[in-house]
């Protein structure tokens, strides 16, 4: 392996499930802290702020502050605040996250005015007939779509659970439209994440569960990429994906013995 200089890592999954931390995920960035390996912990959740899943965290025993962390509502709103300035965003996510979302403007999905941009989170309570129709008709209205990922699924204590990818599509077949694609796998996404590092791709790698948006979109973007049969790894998605990860590991606790070969 060429010597790495810079790790991302996911977090629901491959640290935590549910945010109970995997057996050896506390050790294994315990090491890479020590070991003076800058990381950032790159993640598509949507249900906490970045201040508060460092808490979280940190509470679980993880080396980890806040600026360890990059997540899709905070690159959403750097994006926004770049390429939509001043829009009017309906935002549909089931959590608040308006703390990372600063600079941009944000309505009421169910308002009657017409928004600028139909900002998609994660799916959850927040996801019913109603405001899913009430995204509809803004975007009906001209409003643009923009989604923090499409995520079919994420794995919770109770197994796995529907995520936005499992609605996204029905919204841009329905009003005809393509969403913009914020968070994970999206190259914009990564390329921000090793700006945040000031790491080169070549020199990089990310640690992900989920083979197509974690690990070959990274290995897309020139960075190693290392899959973990945890969270929601399924045999049968690894059999049938569209590429070859470049390691895979039973688990996170695997990656120090890996950087050091």
């Amino acid at each position: 392996m060429e010597r790495i200089g810079a790790a991302l890592i996911d977090i629901d999954g491959v640290l935590t499930i549910d945010w109970e931390p995997l057996p050896g995920a506390v050790a294994a960035l315990e090491r890479l802290r020590t070991a003076g390996l800058p990381f950032a912990l790159v993640t598509n959740t949507t249900s906490r702020t970045r201040a508060r899943i460092a808490a979280k965290l940190a509470a679980a025993g993880f080396p980890v502050g806040e600026d360890d962390i990059l997540t899709a509502p905070a690159v959403t709103a750097a994006y926004l605040r770049a390429h939509r300035p001043g829009a009017r965003c309906a935002l549909l996510n089931s959590g608040d996250v308006s703390e990372d979302l600063t600079g941009v403007t944000l309505v009421d999905v169910g308002e009657s005015a017409t928004a600028d941009v139909v900002v998609l989170g994660g799916a959850g309570d927040a996801f019913d007939y109603a405001s899913l129709n009430a995204a509809f008709r803004h975007l009906q209205h001209g409003a643009r779509l923009i989604a923090m990922h499409r995520n079919l699924y994420w794995r919770t204590a109770e197994g796995l659970a529907l995520d936005t990818g499992a609605f996204l599509p029905g919204l841009e077949q329905a009003a005809r439209i393509e969403a913009e694609i914020t968070g994970k796998p999206a190259e914009a996404f990564y390329a921000t994440a090793l700006t945040h590092l000031g790491a080169t791709a070549s020199a990089a790698l990310m640690v992900g569960d989920d083979i197509e948006t974690d690990v070959l979109a990274a290995q897309r973007c020139g960075i190693t990429g290392v899959l973990v049969r945890t969270g929601k790894y399924l045999p049968e998605t690894h059999r049938s994906a569209s590429g070859t990860p470049d390691h895979v590991l039973d688990s996170i606790a695997d990656l120090p013995a890996l950087l050091g070969r």
